[in-house]
């Protein structure tokens, strides 16, 4: 009798043996940690603290100690036996049942639980952290209000509501000045997010004011782009980021303006910018023996056009007006084959009469495309909406839908996005000197543009990098779905998830700032690994 109570006491303390799993529990948070950094000697030996002097190496949030009342709570839960914390990784070793670990979750401090048995993971409670970082299906709906023409001319709406709206590219505008854009309304919302980087007057060599000097020419052109009013008003590129030029002295004509325009076009390059809009151009000059010729309209010829077609070579999109001359024709750098040049059509899709035409003497097709410039709406330095005429708001129209589409295919090269947008132009089989390959349709370009990216990327990508809000992912052409891992930089995983290629976008608003890796693995195990800063 005693052999079977022996023997059925040692089964079931088999039994509770067996049930019990270990885990590791992740807290949420740290006490005092701004106040322990700043005295570090609090929380290290003044050894450790030198020896990190020694090598560069600060202290940070890792080296504050584990909350101790959180792993009293922890000991004193249920069915619970702590055995070891780490303060590297705000966590402790915990063992008990499956149940047992799982009720921890109801402890507000628990970020996570992370059980050995791998096997265990999927019954716990859903992690909090990754309920924060779901993929979202970002639906952009603006109430266009004036713009909505100018907008849905071009199916740019379409890319809007795609969550493409220039977040991440950098445009330049080289204008005439751009007084008011740092106390107006309608630039609220760059100045807000941080999109209006810098700027510099190069007229007048002055960076006090921001550029905000000379005419507001270049006011009303970074609005079809960048303006923004609630229910009234929405620029092409809202979020794009934006520097301002002042390369034109509207108080004369002087080819020292062409020069002002490519040293500005060297620093946009040198500052890493995407995108350069120009509503200038230069042909006649006060002095004639400084005027260019017809002729000269050529590509080859104008110091700005040579200029730009250095800058195009360096990686810059340039967009520029093809003029406002009509019959008598583009004007330099618009006559550059490298440009992109903007004619102007009336909110009916009708060629502008002023617009310049193309011609002969150009290398390339001139006009490129065209967008509304007759009766544009713009906003004056005032903060009134009004509307101007000229392909100096076609041009940045265009360049805003650009800074959109490139946004959504940093995988191509300027020179693939440009044909592809012709490609979807209205007129493309049949293009004339008025409207060149005609209007675009920039949801076909879209399409066809992530197509062609996804075959001709080899590996995964992702952008932007550093990213704020959303982090875009590009498949290589074979792959569909695959698994997006996040890690910080400890290690510490963060988030788990499958990413199809039907919805490549991961929402990171939530996540904390600063380093992290990302890791994509795909079912035929293809991966790639990136260091990603969390702004």
């Amino acid at each position: 009798m005693f052999k079977k109570i022996l023997f059925f006491s040692s089964i079931c303390l088999h039994c509770l043996a067996f049930s019990q799993e270990d885990a590791w529990v992740y807290f949420s948070d740290k006490e005092n940690v701004a106040a322990s950094i700043a005295n570090p000697t609090s929380i290290l030996s003044q050894k450790a603290v030198d020896r990190k002097s020694n090598q560069g190496i600060v202290v940070d949030e890792r080296d504050v100690p584990v909350t101790e009342s959180y792993i009293t709570q922890v000991k004193n839960a249920t069915g619970i036996v702590v055995f070891a914390k780490s303060k590297w990784f705000n966590a402790v070793h915990v063992r008990g049942s499956e149940a047992d670990i799982n009720a921890l979750t109801s402890l507000g401090f628990v970020d996570s639980i992370d059980f050995a048995d791998d096997n265990l993971d999927g019954s716990r409670s859903v992690n909090p952290i990754e309920d924060k970082f779901e993929i979202e299906t970002t639906y952009v709906d603006f109430d266009y209000g004036n713009t909505q023409n100018q907008v849905e001319m071009l199916n740019l709406h379409l890319v809007h509501q795609a969550d493409y709206t220039g977040e991440g590219i950098t445009v330049a505008v080289l204008d005439a000045g751009f007084p008011a854009v740092n106390t107006m309304a309608a630039f609220q919302r760059l100045r807000d997010n941080g999109d209006l980087l810098d700027g510099y007057d190069f007229v007048d060599r002055n960076d006090d004011e921001f550029a905000f000097a000379g005419s507001s020419h270049g006011t009303k052109v970074l609005s079809t782009m960048g303006g923004f009013v609630q229910d009234e008003y929405v620029g092409t590129a809202p979020d794009a980021s934006y520097y301002l030029f002042r390369t034109e002295d509207v108080n004369s004509e002087n080819p020292v303006e062409e020069s002002y325009w490519v040293e500005a076009a060297e620093r946009a390059d040198s500052l890493g910018v995407d995108i350069v809009n120009t509503s200038l151009g230069y042909k006649g000059y006060d002095d004639t023996d400084y005027s260019y010729t017809n002729a000269d309209m050529n590509g080859l010829t104008a110091f700005i056009t040579r200029g730009a077609t250095i800058a195009a070579e360096k990686g810059l999109l340039l967009i520029n007006s093809a003029g406002n001359s009509g019959a008598s024709g583009v004007n330099a750098p618009a006559d550059a084959e490298a440009v992109f040049s903007i004619g102007a059509v009336d909110a009916n899709g009708d060629y502008a009469s002023f617009s310049s035409q193309g011609n002969n003497f150009q290398p390339s097709q001139k006009p490129d495309v065209t967008a509304r410039g007759a009766g544009s709406f713009v906003i004056g330095t005032n903060d009134v909406i009004v509307q101007n005429n000229g392909t100096s708001f076609s041009s940045p129209i265009l360049a805003g839908a650009m800074a959109c589409f490139k946004q959504a295919v940093p995988g191509l090269s300027n020179e693939q996005i440009k044909q592809i947008v012709r490609e979807s132009s209205s007129q493309f089989n049949t293009p004339d000197f008025f409207l060149g390959y005609g209007i675009p349709d920039f949801d076909q370009a879209l399409d066809e543009g992530l197509s062609l990216q996804a075959e001709e990327v080899i590996e995964f990508k992702i952008f932007p990098n550093p990213v704020l809000h959303q982090l875009q992912i590009i498949f290589p052409g074979t792959i569909d779905q695959a698994n997006f891992l996040l890690f910080d930089a400890i290690g510490k995983l963060v988030m788990d998830t499958t990413i199809q290629r039907t919805d490549l976008r991961v929402n990171l608003e939530q996540l904390s700032s600063g380093l992290y890796f990302a890791r994509l693995l795909s079912e035929s195990n293809k991966s790639n690994t990136f260091k990603l800063i969390k702004e």
